[in-house]
């Protein structure tokens, strides 16, 4: 008994200090904290005494609550991007990615369970605490925050693991001979969300709107972000999740479905709907518009990565802060065009978008060369001193992510810490949620939910895009719209799953994919040879660059003049000559100096075709590599061009590889918990029980 008061003792206290300095040591973009009151290890008896130091505890639990599991590992899988990590499938971020679980193998994201449950007892120890002081608007506020920050913990471990064990309460005020509280089951995760958004639905009375709030930034929740975060923790407590039969834990069980009470999951639905229409009434939210010679949606995410948040938080609802040497992630490190040396250092692309994904935009949408870039920050010559760095065209095989491209960004303090905050919610999200409410709720979609779908499409310059009025076809057209909206921001994979569209998605998916490979179905005309523009970097934090010119090649008199590359040297001025002919014929300018350069889009960016025409430009003996995984960059994406077989990396011959290879329907929704070494949840905790489909 003793031992046991000791270690709540000091996990108290450790809890107290971690937390507060947690804040102070999170320097963001918009206070300066130097002249806060000095401290010696806080606990509960001190910190909430004084609204202000009860403040920076609060502040302090935000940090860490999207860790890079999240984005790395879950922001994958959802038929938009995809692991391009070397390593195949002995790699976790691709097994995952591909659906391959195995307890066994600890590649089951634990470090969120973890963190997940290290925040909601500080939020537990703050909740309880604020309780107990003097009420007044700021109390309030701050007891609001912390509810919040809960629920976001736990709407993140639901959506990942299914039920999960539920904390209310902090440690020191539980029962240490209780084997629960240090050893807690799965909860229901119905009676978790039910928790949860009674929790938000008192804590949007008690945060202030953004413009109200003083705060200089969204990196703190406003009562614009309570609601958004309600509508949606509203629509995953209503919608599908992998369910199961926790007394008996039967693999028998496992079912994809909504919960039994169906009056409860209307009235989700309708408090997801009032929570989004309160944001749009209160009208000081709106989607970024076109301004600055940029497009609305290039505007809103040059402006973020520069970190000039007054231009994107009437957009931004919610995003964490990460900036200065301690509290700064690899955000943005993994998903980006790859760079190799220069102002930008070598940095290696882990992520690509999958080319299905990138020729699925209409032609006007210009989110597509915003969310996906078809370049790769590389140097001229390999070795050459005051080298020239280009943007080097690539092939379908590795078209990369480009939200949170580093050219856009303000210069990095170190490799892996971008400066990048990490967006949370934004007004395109509240807008398409509400439409996803009206259509649901009126068995098919109102004038309301059309206005909000047309309002995201017109910012992406797709407003004429046809306007479904069949509730079924409306549903559809949403899920389309998040996924080229929302790319990169780690939320599809589990939308698909509450809407039931994930087993069926991944299947389309694969299928589109193949279909492309081999050139048929709706890919049959999919042109083959392009010519890019030869295009130097701008080598400096801040350059607008988006995306390479470029023309698509189907004219078999074009095609056969930019098939003679030349080998030798001497040769190349008679071949641009031709290759300006041809760009000159699709009605473009030719300036002097201009050099263009073709490339096979379905062979390997390593191909001899490709790489002798880019060293008929000018490149040397870099000509062949690219800064991305190398299973994706040196593999082909066509079936002919791959010797009359699909690449491993879209289907390999035995099963072991391809897209999606482990996914099991009733199985693969939810993640189980790692069980091999301690410090894993299946290890440290002989309450839990496993996912049934892993049980052993």
């Amino acid at each position: 008994m003793k031992k046991v008061s000791i270690i709540l003792s000091g996990l108290k206290k450790t809890l107290f200090a971690t937390a507060v300095s947690c804040f102070l040591l999170s320097v963001t973009s918009c206070q300066d904290w130097l002249d806060m009151p000095s401290y010696t290890d806080p606990d509960s008896e001190t910190v909430f005494q004084d609204e202000d130091m009860a403040e920076l505890f609060i502040l302090g639990c935000y940090r860490g609550l999207i860790h890079q599991e999240m984005y790395y590992h879950l922001g994958m899988g959802e038929t938009v991007m995809h692991s391009s990590e070397d390593g195949s499938t002995n790699n976790s971020k691709y097994r995952i990615c591909n659906y391959s679980y195995d307890p066994m193998v600890p590649a089951t994201v634990t470090t969120i369970f973890k963190e997940g449950y290290r925040i909601i007892e500080s939020t537990n120890l703050a909740i309880s605490k604020l309780k107990k002081m003097s009420e007044t608007t700021k109390r309030n506020a701050l007891l609001g925050e912390a509810l919040s920050i809960r629920a976001f913990c736990y709407l993140n471990l639901i959506r990942i693991y299914g039920d999960v064990p539920a904390v209310w309460t902090p440690m020191e005020e539980l029962d240490p001979n209780d084997e629960n509280t240090f050893y807690p089951k799965r909860s229901s995760r119905d009676e978790i969300y039910d928790q949860i958004i009674a929790d938000l639905q008192q804590a949007k009375d008690w945060v202030p709107w953004f413009k109200e709030s003083g705060y200089a930034t969204a990196e703190r929740l406003s009562k614009q972000g309570v609601y958004a975060l309600l509508a949606r923790t509203a629509l995953y407590a209503g919608g599908y999740s992998l369910r199961w039969n926790l007394q008996t834990n039967d693999p028998a069980s496992l079912k994809l479905a909504r919960r039994d009470d169906e009056a409860r999951v209307r009235e989700l639905y309708q408090i997801a709907n009032d929570a989004c229409k309160a944001i749009i009434d209160k009208n000081e939210n709106s989607l970024i518009q076109a301004q600055s010679g940029m497009s609305g949606f290039q505007y809103l995410w040059y402006n973020f990565c520069q970190r000039n948040f007054t231009a994107t938080d009437a957009e931004m609802i919610w995003d964490l802060a990460q900036y200065g040497p301690n509290t700064n992630s690899n955000f943005g490190v993994l998903a980006q065009p790859g760079s190799r040396g220069g102002t930008y250092g070598s940095r290696k692309a882990m992520q690509f978008m999958l080319p299905t994904y990138y020729l699925s935009f209409d032609e006007n949408d210009t989110r597509r060369d915003v969310t996906c870039t078809s370049y790769s920050i590389y140097f001229l010559n390999k070795g050459a001193a005051g080298d020239t760095f280009v943007d080097v065209g690539t092939t379908y095989s590795c078209i990369m992510h480009g939200k949170f491209r580093i050219p856009w960004c303000v210069e990095p303090q170190e490799a892996a810490k971008r400066n990048l905050n990490i967006p949370v919610m934004r007004y395109a999200d509240v807008l398409l949620m509400y439409a996803e409410t009206q259509n649901y709720l009126n068995n098919g979609p109102t004038q309301a939910a059309k206005d909000a779908l047309k309002q995201v499409r017109d910012r992406a310059g797709v407003g004429e895009l046809s306007m479904p009025s069949d509730q079924q076809a409306f549903e559809d057209a949403l899920l389309q719209e998040r996924k080229w909206e929302f790319a990169g921001e780690f939320m599809l994979r589990t939308d698909m799953i509450r809407m039931n569209r994930l087993s069926e998605q991944l299947e389309e998916a694969k299928k589109d994919m193949k279909e492309l490979s081999k050139r048929e179905g709706k890919y049959a005309n999919m042109p083959v040879y392009r010519l890019y523009k030869f295009q130097v970097d701008g080598q400096q934090y801040g350059d607008k660059f988006l995306a390479l010119d470029y023309i698509d090649l189907t004219d078999e008199a074009e095609i056969a003049v930019i098939k003679e590359i030349p080998t030798e040297q001497g040769k190349y001025s008679e071949y641009q000559a031709k290759l300006a002919e041809i760009v000159r014929a699709h009605g473009i300018v030719v300036e002097d100096g201009d050099k263009w350069y073709p490339t096979n889009m379905f062979e390997a960016y390593t191909s001899t075709f490709n790489g002798n025409a880019r060293k008929a430009v000018g490149f040397t003996s870099g000509f062949n590599a690219l800064q991305i995984g190398a299973i994706i960059y040196k593999n082909p994406t066509g079936y002919a061009e791959n010797g009359g077989k699909f690449p491993n990396w879209i289907e390999a011959s035995d099963g072991s590889d391809g897209l999606y290879y482990g996914f099991q329907k009733n199985c693969c929704e939810l993640l189980p918990f790692a069980a091999k070494d301690p410090g894993h949840p299946m290890v440290d905790n002989p309450n839990l029980t496993q996912h049934p489909a892993y049980a052993k």
